[in-house]
């Protein structure tokens, strides 16, 4: 008797980037609005991150509605409507529900709704994450156009007192719809973790200690020094093996744009790979702060709409963050 073979998907050879759009926190948040409760300055704020303001939301927005706005602009850049999304990927680590899934919510919000829809929790590697598998799920033939957001509302997460990462974070959301190409847009993810440095970033304390054992909201703790030395040197050759996968050299890159975490570590990365000075590089931190899995978007929409960069520019992305985790690729602006 013959078995029946099974039928796989198939998709197009290529994947693109469609459309972008993003949003920020309504609020701006000055270093003098931050120092007080941790016994700085705007001056060693300055020096230590390159932050000069963050974007904060106020307590009538939330994560979705950050998520939400960014993405109806990234559906309406690429010319599409929700009805044309087959998939819907949020990246967020500050969604509180454990369930159902925000990206469920959205795609309904959105007009999506049959579209496949989940969130991943990856946090500030989170945007590349879905790159990564929003690529594999246009190629593979599982989805047409899908839909991408990294979105963030970090200031739900923050002890005011905390001198570790309180002072960093912003909120916000980017997003992008990725669908099929006729020639190469987005080239091969290098990605990875290390968990034995899981407590580099953390959360103070898990939900159920919080609700059982009577502690604190449960906020965000980073040592410091520690997340600084991996990602100025360790994250560099991530980012050239992303570059090599593709099949090009730092000569070839027009724009880079690491996750937004600090202006030092991307000043090291700059050094590390040796980047000609012609490469346009992505500095959002110093008026957005650091947003997480929005940093990378919110990056490369500001450096379009400032004509910084253009459509059809390589570009290099990489982010890393809790976990610890980690992920880049190039791809060409949409």
């Amino acid at each position: 008797m013959t078995r029946p073979v099974l039928t796989q998907a198939t998709g197009p050879a290529h994947s693109r980037i469609l459309g972008l759009g993003a949003a920020r926190g309504e609020h701006v948040v000055t270093n003098d609005d931050v120092a007080g409760p941790i016994d700085s300055s705007d001056e060693w704020i300055r020096q230590r991150t390159g932050i000069v303001t963050r974007r904060r939301s106020g307590a009538d927005t939330d994560v979705l509605d950050l998520a939400e706005a960014a993405a109806r602009d990234a559906i309406a850049d690429a010319g599409l409507t929700g009805a044309d999304i087959d998939a819907v990927i949020l990246s967020t680590v500050t969604y509180f529900h454990q369930t159902p899934a925000g990206a469920a919510v959205l795609a309904d919000r959105l007009g999506a709704t049959p579209a496949a829809a989940y969130d991943i929790s990856a946090a500030c590697a989170g945007y590349t994450y879905g790159i990564g598998q929003a690529d594999a799920l246009v190629r593979s033939g599982n989805a047409r156009n899908v839909l991408v957001i990294g979105a963030e509302k970090m200031s739900d997460f923050i002890d005011p007192t905390d001198r570790s990462i309180s002072f960093l974070l912003g909120d916000g959301a980017g997003a992008v719809v990725i669908g099929p190409s006729d020639t190469p847009g987005i080239g091969p993810t290098v990605w990875g973790s290390d968990g034995s440095m899981a407590q580099s970033i953390r959360q103070t304390a898990s939900w159920k200690d919080a609700f059982e054992q009577d502690e604190p909201w449960p906020t965000l703790r980073q040592e410091g020094p520690t997340v600084f030395k991996w990602a100025a040197w360790q994250m560099a050759p991530v980012a050239e093996k992303a570059v090599a996968a593709a099949g090009l050299t730092v000569d070839d890159i027009d724009v880079f744009v690491p996750h937004q975490a600090n202006m030092r570590i991307i000043d090291q990365m700059i050094k590390q790979l040796k980047l000609p000075e012609k490469v346009v590089v992505g500095r959002d931190i110093a008026d957005t702060g650091n947003t997480s899995a929005a940093s990378i978007p919110l990056a490369i929409e500001r450096l379009k709409r400032e004509g910084q960069a253009s459509s059809g520019d390589l570009a290099l992305q990489i982010g890393f963050g809790a976990g610890l985790v980690y992920a880049a690729q190039v791809v060409v602006l949409p």
